[in-house]
């Protein structure tokens, strides 16, 4: 239990401070920036599905089976990240969005470390273009520099909570791992399928770039095999 708490929280800080990421986003040239971030939403879609279908769902079916009970809790899953995205715009609500990747996070490393390992990478290449979009919003908002990026990492350290919250939960209620991971895979799923894909979408682009979207979104799955074959 203590290893999966000094893995989790270690990891939610790393994830927490993809939050400076942004200032990046002044260095570079616009159009350079806008073909680098369809490339990075490519890359983290095709690493939330790879997580989903190479880590995640293999480790709930080897712990409980393919069950109705397990179908039931993904489908939970995808249901609780439409009400968010739907009613509550978490994707605007920076301290509930962090809050949630730590409470995945977590639940991820009370399952296994590797499996905890293989979550905070799909999240992070997820948080990387996500973090970059939130700095450019709070500019164009009326925040300078320095100010957005005190707001974006402050709330980004709300992963930590989150954390704390899934691993104190965890350590009282048995079978929570199922049960987190199970929604987790939800999440990721909608995550990909609702808000990444259609944002590769968004606009029409050459053919050259159509495929270079193709091998970074094969990329994204290809990382989290590679994970599994090292692990």
């Amino acid at each position: 239990m203590l290893e999966s708490w000094l893995y989790a929280l270690v990891s939610v800080v790393i994830v927490s401070l993809i939050s400076l990421v942004g200032i990046f986003t002044l260095t570079i040239n616009e159009n350079i920036l806008k073909r680098a971030l369809l490339l990075l939403v490519s890359f983290a879609a095709g690493a939330l599905l790879g997580d989903v279908f190479i880590h995640l769902l293999p480790e709930v079916v080897k712990e409980s089976g393919f069950t109705i009970e397990v179908s039931l809790y993904i489908l939970f899953g995808i249901l609780i990240f439409f009400i968010l995205e739907k009613f509550i715009q978490w994707r605007h609500c920076h301290s509930l969005h962090n809050l949630i990747d730590g409470m995945i996070i977590a639940g991820s490393y009370l399952a296994s470390v590797p499996l905890g390992i293989a979550t905070t990478i799909a999240v992070v290449l997820h948080e990387i273009p996500q973090e970059m979009g939130d700095f450019g919003v709070l500019l164009h908002g009326g925040f300078n520099k320095a100010r957005a990026l005190l707001f974006n990492f402050i709330t980004a350290l709300t992963a930590v909570l989150g954390a704390v919250i899934a691993l104190v939960i965890g350590s009282n209620i048995e079978n929570f791992s199922l049960v987190a991971i199970s929604i987790t895979i939800g999440g990721f799923i909608y995550i990909a399928g609702s808000d990444l894909i259609p944002e590769m979408h968004k606009t029409s682009v050459p053919a050259s770039k159509s495929v270079a979207q193709l091998i970074a979104f094969v990329g994204g799955m290809f990382v989290m095999l590679l994970l599994l074959l090292v692990g």
